[in-house]
């Protein structure tokens, strides 16, 4: 019988390379994270293949954030 793969708990630790870069971008523009996230989804194909991850990143973990915080 094949075992289940577990699954990974520390994905969130392993996806981020390079914690603060996001917001360093943000704050070198003088906008914040959020209004970054929002310009960069809103129009893709003006920013880099990184930074588009990043705030696909950003969504996903504020999202997960947010449920959490409903949970309680």
């Amino acid at each position: 019988m094949a075992e289940k793969k577990k699954k990974d708990k520390k994905w969130i630790q392993k996806a981020i390379d390079r914690p603060g870069a996001f917001t360093a971008k943000a704050k070198r523009r003088g906008i914040t994270s959020a209004q970054l996230q929002s310009n960069v989804l809103s129009n893709p194909e003006k920013y880099d293949d990184k930074t588009v991850k990043q705030a696909n990143l950003r969504k996903t973990l504020v999202k997960l954030h947010k449920n959490k915080k409903a949970k309680k």
